[in-house]
């Protein structure tokens, strides 16, 4: 990926987890050399492309046994337009896609465990306190 397009995702990631939820806590952590990334971008004719919505697929042994997918945002402007739905549904694709089809292990914040549901997650644990949120492990059979 290109220095821009690095810049672009840690800016988002940084505005979401950092600014806006409040949270101290080291984003980059060593991994994202290790992982595929996923963007979705709004292009409009003439101009740079947006950065609406990220994810970050870490391969199976990295983070978890399993493959995860981590670092899931949307800006804030995009969000309530269903991008976090598609988002999810080709972070699962593209991972199977790249390492086969296999359970999928995430550490969700766990007011968003509706939203997980939605996409085949299931807890997998107690809730957990992660850099001051409230976390949950699911897991996707």
């Amino acid at each position: 990926m290109d220095a821009r397009t690095l810049y672009r995702l840690l800016q988002l990631r940084t505005d979401v987890f950092v600014v806006e939820q409040q949270c101290l806590f080291q984003d980059m952590d060593g991994a994202d050399q290790h992982c595929m990334h996923l963007l979705g971008e709004r292009t409009i004719p003439g101009q740079a492309p947006e950065l609406l919505a990220y994810a970050r697929l870490v391969p199976p042994g990295l983070k978890y046994t399993e493959a995860s997918i981590g670092r899931v945002v949307s800006a804030t402007a995009a969000r309530g337009t269903g991008i976090g739905h598609v988002l999810m549904r080709e972070a699962v694709r593209t991972l199977h896609d790249l390492w086969g089809a296999q359970p999928i292990r995430i550490g969700a914040q766990a007011h968003l465990q509706t939203f997980y549901r939605q996409h085949g997650f299931e807890p997998g644990g107690l809730i957990y306190v992660e850099d001051g949120i409230d976390h949950i492990e699911m897991i996707r059979p």
